[in-house]
């Protein structure tokens, strides 16, 4: 989720992140997408929980998180971009495949982006208060039918090994994906003759690919290592799994 001060809605997307415990009024029923390209559309239940309304503008990008709406292309239509939201009340955003052709061997990845708009300040009080936009962005996995496994088995699948850190200093996780699906982590520990390195901040393989995810202060692994993963279901929920790492 990001931070905005209030603005108009065309510079909406040039968000700082959010700090503190703040929260956006209007939040998203779930906390990814799953698009299977077969059906003609899927829906997203968004609801605004505060007592006053919000303006609210819905899109979806490519990995850029700095990229203007207005300027991204996504093979998605969202329905309605813009709208306003009264107080205590639902919306449905429809989501719509364009039928750009996309890869049919593997998942695609990209991100909805909601943006919160509070009301215009009406009273000397509120106009010398500061007013914050919220931008909440979630990712959106474009699914081919026909992709052989079931996601929630991906993890199980993944190969570990020890790799160098960014800055070389430490060490850090090299994760195969052999599936043709993406996997999320919220949280990797190594366990290692009786101490445990965590990566907290998660992070997420594609399909039939690799990437390289830091752990702290880790500077040295013992034989027997192992880790303990906690992988993200469709619907949000934990997956958790131990492997072996290997050479």
């Amino acid at each position: 989720m990001k931070l905005l001060k209030k603005m108009p809605i065309g510079i909406g997307f040039a968000c700082a992140l959010l700090a503190g415990s703040a929260q956006a009024s209007v939040t998203i029923g779930g906390t990814r997408v799953v698009y299977p390209l077969e059906q003609r559309e899927v829906t997203v239940k968004l609801d605004n929980d505060s007592k006053t309304p919000s303006l609210v503008q819905a899109w979806i990008d490519d990995g850029n998180a700095d990229a203007k709406p207005g300027e991204i292309k996504v093979p998605f239509v969202i329905t309605p971009p813009i709208f306003r939201m009264d107080a205590k009340k639902g919306q449905t955003l429809r989501v719509m495949y364009t039928g750009e052709p996309l890869p049919q061997d593997r998942e695609s990845v990209y991100w909805l982006n909601v943006l919160d708009i509070p009301p215009k300040a009406s009273s000397a009080t509120e106009v010398n208060s500061l007013s914050l936009a919220y931008r909440t962005r979630i990712k959106v996995f474009a699914r081919p039918a026909g992709l052989p496994g079931k996601p929630e088995d991906a993890a199980a699948q993944l190969s570990w090994k020890i790799a160098a850190s960014a800055d070389g200093k430490s060490h850090a996780l090299s994760v195969s994906n052999p599936t043709p699906y993406y996997v999320s982590f919220s949280e990797i520990d190594v366990e290692s003759n009786g101490h445990t390195f965590r990566n907290e901040q998660g992070g997420m393989v594609a399909p039939r690919a690799s990437a390289v995810l830091p752990i702290a202060k880790m500077n040295a692994v013992a034989a027997g290592a192992k880790v303990h993963y906690i992988a993200i279901s469709d619907y949000g929920g934990p997956i958790d799994g131990d492997a072996a790492l290997g050479e």
